[in-house]
């Protein structure tokens, strides 16, 4: 099907002005389909000729102004409409439409705890055509207003505020009171069984399966929303576990599938509070309210991203409700997203960009505001730690691939949305976030407020380019932020900066080397040794922190001796590479756990990465600062981040197969320590986050079946979901269950993350017919696997032990991955690429094989740019380890 280009999506802006979609879809026709009926009011601003968007199963009527348009002349996903004169017209489309299994359009899941079922939309990029015809763009805002036909007991969710008309209600509403006055809400008798969820009352809920739920059908109005872009409609129904409550006035929900409601319940009185902080802190700096009638948050299941800022009903993978043990960070996380996706209320869906070259408007904002205001207005203070240990890395690593592109690239390099889709990563939303906060840094966050206000007065429920961003900063500011932009927006790549530092006896100088272009404000930090008191590794004090702008005109001079430790980005607030002078590096070696700040720990951290990825530093002498100060370290976001870069990216790939033994002994030793250190309960988060990497890396079965065995780690935790069927899939890749152990243990955890989790030890069982089965599963053609069990298989078919096992399956999986991607579209094909490529497969044989297929095969967009970065990673890792 053809994708949109840019360039006729501004022919198209140019002609139409679109007021008004009214659309009703009716969720009762079955499993495989449902109906939807479109009416589009819009006004030709000349006579011309356009065409309209849809991917239906059945298109059986078109009307344009009353007049009957043949539906056979629908042309993949286009329908002409020509010979429009200038003035009002009407369109109006009735078509059944496909569910999907791959989270994109209108998703369709079925619960195998209680056989519920739950449909909710993700109409991101060019999805709307799988739900409504639409003019899909998003510069061609529009009114919408909604009715949903919808099993009886179900309820049904949207932009703006639900109300139920048609029919009574059956069946009685329990409501429990929460601490700060929530309404807890769920089903009462209905179907096959007793409703009654939250802290009211608990029990199984009635299920209807698939089709017609039982009870007949009611129907549901949204209200219209105000003017916004076709992307960001969203529809989500099913028999949802609901809390409410009210803030500032509105309504605010929350909402999960049944079978997680006692998980929803346990964190419900967080997220709110977490909601309400950042809704409050938001008001503080906009001038502009929050535009919408309502603000829901639905927890959905087989979600694709993280989440979608969908205007009035934010859409969240439900993995965010935990039902097993997770560290603070992980809660951090959570409230991350929720802070991030409410942001986008003003950055995406108040003011949204023009064209998709300037998704950074979006998502850089959305990712800055994200953990600064988490920073600012609830318990957690330390977010920019976890920014630095996990997004910044995602950041840089993408910046030196061949696919990196500016954080605003240049229009002509996004010139249709197939190219737009590749753009949603590392750069777009951690580069970007570092760029801004290294623009506060530099134009000061009153300055930078007053110029975010400005555009939203000026754009609001408009669109809006990076032209017009950076004039609405220029008339906050005298500063030139149009070069800014031009240096930091529209380049590519990190810069490198390196110290260097004479020593005077009475005074030192700091000059810098800067491999790269853009300049920098940052601070630098210098830090003395403590005297050693015998408790533990040498301590850092610090003697001074002092800002710099790069590039320097001159030396800079300072009184005394040179410090033992100078480091430049301390504080973490540019975006560039950080090499240190080898005193500084020696010392930090000693002393990385003894430094008081995490931030400068990230820094330091993160320096030792990029000095391993780019073969400056051995992978083995990273494993030995990590052995040495990891059992010392209270950060749990930077204990978490050390440890997976150690083992997935050191272990599994950067040393060779006869290195990994000594590696893994070597984390598990690590990890042992960590268990130890925090038997008196003190800390959990870290106590967890050492269990997990100690069952990853285990070489021997024993301790890991005892764990088992006795449901317990000695000394806590308990073995939860989670943790069973992480020891399960680490005894399955050492060949230490069979099929009969993994199917009991699913009886046990029939979830939906059950299932993830067989499907997961199927796949990594070291049996040759084990792995014929997981591979026929994701390749062929039936394509039975929802987006969610696909991943669970991938990620558990290519394991670093089983090389031998499975090198047949390395050059199948070029052309049957290219196929798939062809039948099943870019969501799929993302995780072909991310999940089932053998990233494990790290020799020259393999990286050619790889090579050769991007130079010689033709593929979806999304399957060439995920091969383009894994086969960049593979040959970073063969260089790594040849040295």
């Amino acid at each position: 099907m053809p994708v949109l280009t840019r360039d006729e999506a501004q022919t198209r802006a140019r002609l139409l002005d679109v007021q008004r979609y009214t659309i009703a879809l009716d969720l009762t026709a079955g499993e495989d389909t449902f109906d939807s009926s479109t009416v589009i009011q819009f006004t030709a601003r000349a006579a011309g000729d356009t065409f309209v968007e849809l991917k239906p199963a059945t298109l059986r009527t078109v009307t344009l102004d009353g007049a009957s348009l043949d539906p056979a002349a629908l042309d993949g996903n286009r329908l002409a409409l020509t010979g429009l004169t200038a003035g009002a017209h009407e369109l109006r489309v009735d078509a059944a439409m496909r569910y999907s299994r791959t989270g994109e359009g209108m998703h369709r899941f079925t619960d195998p705890t209680d056989g519920e079922t739950y449909v909710y939309t993700q109409l991101f990029m060019e999805d709307v055509q799988r739900v409504f015809a639409a003019f899909d763009q998003p510069d061609l805002k529009a009114v919408f207003e909604l009715t949903v036909t919808a099993p009886e007991r179900w309820t049904v969710l949207g932009n703006g505020i639900a109300e139920r008309i048609g029919t009574e209600r059956i069946g009685t509403e329990r409501i429990g009171q929460g601490q700060d006055g929530t309404e807890r809400r769920g089903a009462g008798k209905a179907g096959k069984g007793q409703g009654g969820v939250g802290k009211a009352g608990k029990g199984q809920a009635g299920a209807g399966h698939g089709g017609t739920e039982q009870g007949g059908a009611a129907r549901w109005t949204l209200a219209p929303t105000p003017r916004i872009s076709t992307y960001l409609v969203a529809v989500a129904a099913g028999p949802w576990h609901t809390i409410r409550t009210e803030h500032a006035g509105l309504p605010f929900g929350i909402h999960c599938r049944r079978s997680l409601a006692p998980h929803l319940d346990t964190d419900a009185d967080e997220i709110f509070e977490i909601t309400r902080a950042c809704y409050d802190r938001y008001h503080e700096k906009f001038e502009e309210p929050y535009p919408f009638d309502s603000y829901d948050q639905a927890f959905v299941p087989e979600f694709n991203a993280g989440a979608m800022e969908n205007p009035g009903l934010v859409t969240f993978r439900d993995e965010f409700v935990y039902r097993s043990a997770v560290t603070d960070n992980e809660r951090q996380t959570r409230a991350m997203v929720i802070a991030h996706e409410m942001a986008h209320m003003w950055f995406g869906d108040l003011v949204t960009l023009t064209w998709w070259d300037d998704i950074w408007l979006n998502e850089s904002f959305a990712e800055y505001m994200g953990y600064q205001t988490l920073t600012e207005a609830t318990r957690f203070t330390d977010t920019w730690v976890d920014f630095g240990i996990w997004r910044k890395g995602w950041g840089y690593d993408a910046d030196q691939r061949p696919s990196t592109h500016p954080v605003a690239p240049d229009p002509a390099a996004v010139p249709d949305t197939a190219s737009a889709l590749l753009n949603f990563d590392g750069i777009s939303y951690a580069k970007g976030a570092s760029a801004l906060r290294q623009l506060v840094a530099w134009l000061g966050e009153k300055d930078f407020l007053a110029g975010i206000n400005t555009h939203f007065a000026r754009h609001k429920f408009g669109n809006a380019t990076l032209a017009d961003f950076i004039d609405s900063l220029a008339h906050a500011t005298d500063r030139d932020v149009h070069a800014w932009a031009e240096q930091w927006l529209r380049t590519t790549g990190v810069d490198t900066l390196t110290p260097r530092i004479t020593d005077h006896t009475t005074r030192w100088t700091l000059d810098v080397d800067r491999d790269g272009s853009r300049p920098h404000r940052l601070t630098v930090g210098t830090y003395d040794t403590a005297p050693d008191d015998g408790t533990g590794p040498t301590r850092l004090v610090p003697r001074e922190r002092f800002e710099l702008d790069l590039p320097l005109t001159e030396p800079l001079t300072l009184p005394g001796r040179r410090p033992a430790l100078v480091l430049l980005n301390d504080g973490d607030c540019t975006y560039a590479k950080i090499r240190l002078d080898a005193p500084s590096w020696d010392t930090a070696l000693r002393t990385l756990s003894g430094i008081p700040e995490p931030l400068t720990r990230t820094v330091l951290w993160n320096a030792a990465r990029d000095m391993v990825r780019d073969g400056e530093l051995a992978p083995t002498a990273y494993l030995d600062a990590a052995r040495t100060h990891l059992p010392h370290e209270t950060d749990v976001a930077l204990a978490e981040g050390v440890l997976a870069f150690a083992a997935t990216q050191i272990t599994d790939r950067y040393l060779t197969p006869e290195q990994r033994p000594a590696a893994l002994a070597t984390l598990t030793a690590l990890c042992r320590d960590l268990i130890r250190r925090t038997e008196d309960g003190n800390h959990p988060g870290l106590r967890l986050t050492a269990v997990r990497h100690f069952i990853d890396a285990a070489t021997q079965p024993d301790p890991l079946q005892d764990w088992l065995d006795s449901g317990s780690v000695p000394g806590g935790p308990e073995l939860d979901p989670e943790l069973r069927w992480r020891v399960l899939t680490r005894l399955a890749v050492l060949g230490a269950v069979d099929t009969a152990t993994i199917d009991a243990e699913l009886d046990r955890d029939p979830s939906a993350t059950g299932q993830e989790g067989a499907a997961h030890c199927r796949a990594a069982l070291p049996d040759p017919e084990a792995k014929a089965r997981a591979w026929a599963r994701l390749f062929d053609a039936t394509d039975e696997l929802s987006n969610y069990l696909f991943t669970a298989t991938a990620k558990g078919f290519w394991q670093p032990e089983q090389a031998d096992l499975v090198r047949e399956y390395v050059p199948r999986f070029y052309p049957e991955a290219i196929a798939l991607a062809g039948r099943r579209g870019p969501a799929i094909a993302d995780a072909a690429g991310r999940y089932a490529f053998p990233a494990y497969a790290v020799d020259e044989a393999s990286l050619r094989l790889g090579q050769d297929c991007l130079d010689r095969t033709e593929m979806i967009p999304s399957l060439r740019r995920k091969l383009i970065d894994q086969l960049d990673d593979l040959g970073r890792a063969l260089r790594v380890r040849t040295g």
